[in-house]
């Protein structure tokens, strides 16, 4: 945290503030899986939102954002849709509105060391810790599924972004040292130990955005729904992916063109990864684990058609180098890739990733070392 931000509020408010603290999220397992109704494994990490907030018996809002240096003042009756890290907090004061519960003025000052735009979740960090300190400011009652919802609605209805509730998810119930084992259709959860002696989580952030992302997104939501219609005319009871065996995938694939055909494959043989991956978890197979993580990565690269030449090229990289574990992490396209790596091989991994990847795409990649953390909390 950044350990001005109680004093550079009490300077610029002239009162002393709560402190919340909402964490970033990884995701080791599952990918596009929560639009399917599967499951997903992730985590919250050690890069979060600060916020430092007080009542201020008004229906003002006035908030500060230390790291970009901006600000903005609004009321309770101007929350309206925009641009920018505003409107995601206004979007989290109308959920709240919502769910019944009242919300009067604040002041607010936030920081953050979460990497934007490297899929580590940053919006729904943002709006999970807000709606948390607001809730713990007006003692409101709501749950952390409830604020979940509620920072959903906020990216869904005032940012645009259709997103899962996985990230909120991750943020909000998250425990340190383990994964969440999170039940996209029941919206239930259960908690596996992720121990990580003698290895660490490093993130590789290709620092590429290719312009692909959203429409592709958007193209295998499709792909995903077109094979549930064509499964659904042999069995009725099917409502997505999640209720389609390998066996019957297979049976069925004279009917399926071959990209449709790839894709859905993917996605259920990704459901039985993540099942098998919170096994080896339990039995503190990292080993295991770590070969899963390659097979994902394999999958989303050739019969999902979501990676890209840079994040090959680093898995490639940690392949050659004997990373336990590497594969893309989100949407597809660009981003980070998640690598699972002994401690013994980070500093050695590290110098080849920042030697290869500016020789081969003329950019400079970002590293992060992380870990898991507990989720959204007070600092006392």
């Amino acid at each position: 945290m950044n350990d001005s931000l109680p004093s550079s509020f009490f300077q610029h408010f002239n009162t002393e503030p709560v402190l919340v603290r909402a964490p970033g999220r990884i995701n080791l397992l599952g990918e596009h899986l929560d639009y399917n109704e599967g499951w997903v494994l992730p985590a919250a990490i050690n890069k979060e939102f600060v916020f430092a907030l007080a009542p201020n018996q008004s229906n003002d809002f006035n908030i500060v954002a230390q790291d970009l240096n901006e600000s903005a003042s609004f009321s309770l009756d101007e929350l309206h849709k925009g641009e920018g890290w505003v409107s995601y907090l206004m979007g989290v004061i109308q959920g709240i509105l919502h769910k019944g519960k009242k919300v009067k003025g604040v002041d607010c000052m936030f920081t953050s060391n979460l990497p934007v735009g490297a899929g580590l979740s940053s919006s729904a960090a943002l709006c999970c810790g807000f709606g948390f300190a607001l809730n713990e400011i007006f003692q409101s009652g709501l749950t952390k599924l409830d604020l979940a919802q509620i920072a959903q609605y906020s990216e869904h209805e005032f940012a645009g972004v259709k997103c899962g509730i996985m990230d909120q998810y991750a943020s909000l119930f998250s425990r340190k040292d383990h994964l969440i084992l999170l039940d996209c259709r029941e919206v239930s959860h259960d908690i596996i130990p992720f121990k990580l002696d003698g290895f660490q989580i490093l993130l590789v952030d290709t620092n590429v955005k290719h312009d692909l992302a959203s429409s592709a997104y958007n193209a295998r939501r499709a792909a995903c729904e077109e094979g549930v219609a064509l499964l659904r005319k042999k069995n009725d009871q099917i409502s997505t992916l999640r209720d389609v065996s390998h066996e019957a995938l297979i049976a069925s694939k004279e009917a399926f063109q071959k990209d449709t055909f790839l894709q859905c494959q993917y996605v259920v043989e990704e459901m039985a990864r993540v099942k098998v991956g919170a096994q080896y978890l339990k039995e503190n197979n990292l080993n295991g684990f770590g070969q899963l993580m390659y097979q994902s990565h394999y999958g989303l690269k050739d019969k999902y058609h979501v990676s890209c030449s840079e994040l090959d090229f680093l898995v490639s990289i940690a392949s050659d180098v004997g990373v336990i574990g590497s594969r893309m992490m989100g949407g597809g396209f660009g981003g980070c890739t998640l690598n699972l790596i002994e401690e013994s091989k980070v500093e050695n991994f590290m110098e080849i990733v920042k030697k290869r990847y500016p020789t081969q795409f003329d950019r400079i990649p970002a590293v992060y070392v992380v870990d898991t953390e507990d989720g959204v909390g007070v600092i006392s």
